[in-house]
């Protein structure tokens, strides 16, 4: 008999023949993830198993924020020939236990000596016959008695809910536009649980923006690596662009202009790296920069597909995700990003491609972006 921890996926069910790619690769993740506590990791009949760990809660917490997890259950292996032997281990897991109750078995070998309705009743009764604070509620139980026939049965009580997706590697590769606020890491995050590997890029303007808020940034893209399984972070020098457009640029066009060179930036280096689209933060109306008109404006210098999956949320959604993932408090430290650099009084909401290609024609484009781009910082977290 041993501890161990039972982890299942959910989508993966769904790929058909690709299934043992994406099952690989979400076994490799959860390696990966485990490592630091020692715990080896196998597959067996459509279940993975992760045993030996030094700190089996630290290590739950860690394989629940492996995408393509759906759930997880710190689990008793043992040997299945002996009923009785079950019985008592499921009444030592319940005995501590008030409320109500129910069995749930899963027979995966089929030459087990019991169906799975024999096995509910008899444990059940045992368990029951043990633990006089419990009673039977079989249609809405507040505890589960979990057990599992397989080479060996396991029985669990509780189920850890993971954050499900799809394993990160499964769905290429795409670079995120990460500033310090609230919205860039959700959004990267959304599109990791997709199974895309993500790589970041943030624009930093020293000295108008700190070094303060090149470490919050840093610790944003940290968090955000603990659900991405590392992450490379390529920290953009922007003061040059933002000057001259600043001091060139009609004003009202100047968040705009800033945005194209982001765009033109970021796509530079995510082509460089083997990425196929941007990510950003960025939702339909929240500022200026963000109604529909100007979105088209910077998505033209783009030239490569630029997912915002927060398009269509509000400020409060995003806030509960950021606070799910835990980078709410982090985007919340008052250290300004590039964005609020030189902010218009009165900035376009609603603007006209050929104007602003106009507007920006005073700059070397080619020359600012291959700056940047040749100036930029690799960190790899």
């Amino acid at each position: 008999m041993r501890q161990l921890i039972l982890v299942r996926y959910g989508e993966i069910y769904l790929k058909g023949l690709n299934r043992p790619y994406f099952i690989r690769t979400l076994v490799n993740r959860i390696k990966q993830a485990v490592r630091p506590f020692g715990g080896k990791v196998w597959l067996n009949d459509s279940r993975i198993f992760v045993s030996d760990m030094t700190d089996m809660e630290a290590c739950m917490e860690k394989v629940r924020k492996v995408f393509g997890v759906h759930s997880l259950c710190p689990a008793i292996e043992m040997d299945k020939s002996d009923f009785n032997a079950v019985c008592e281990q499921a009444a030592e897991m319940m005995k501590d236990i008030r409320g109500t109750f129910k069995v749930d078995s899963r027979r995966s070998d089929k030459r087990y000596p019991m169906t799975s309705p024999e096995i509910n009743m008899q444990l059940g009764g045992y368990v029951l016959s043990r633990c006089p604070d419990l009673k039977v509620d079989i249609h809405k139980p507040e505890y589960v008695m979990n057990v599992e026939i397989r080479d060996h049965a396991y029985l669990y009580v509780r189920v850890i809910e993971a954050v499900g997706g799809m394993p990160v590697g499964t769905g290429g590769k795409a670079t995120l536009l990460l500033s310090g606020g609230i919205d860039s890491p959700v959004a990267g995050y959304c599109i990791a649980k997709r199974g895309v590997e993500i790589s970041a890029v943030h624009f930093h303007s020293y000295p108008y923006t700190s070094e303060r808020a090149k470490e919050k940034v840093l610790t944003l893209a940290k968090q955000l690596s603990e659900y991405c399984c590392g992450i490379k972070v390529y920290v953009v020098p922007f003061t040059e662009p933002q000057l001259q457009i600043h001091e060139k640029c009609p004003e009202e066009y100047g968040t705009l202009i800033m945005r194209r060179f982001m765009m033109r930036i970021a796509a530079r280096i995510a082509r460089n790296e083997g990425s196929k689209a941007l990510i950003t933060g960025e939702s339909l109306g929240q500022v200026a920069s963000q109604t529909i008109e100007a979105l088209c404006c910077t998505d033209a210098v783009a030239d490569m597909p630029v997912f915002r999956p927060l398009i269509g949320n509000d400020k409060i959604e995003i806030i509960r995700i950021a606070e799910k993932i835990g980078t709410y408090e982090t985007s919340c430290e008052p250290y300004e990003d590039c964005c609020t650099v030189f902010t218009p009084r009165h900035p376009a909401t609603h603007p006209k491609m050929d104007h602003v290609e106009r507007a920006e024609a005073c700059l070397d484009i080619e020359a600012l972006v291959s700056a940047a781009v040749e100036g930029t910082e690799v960190i790899e977290l």
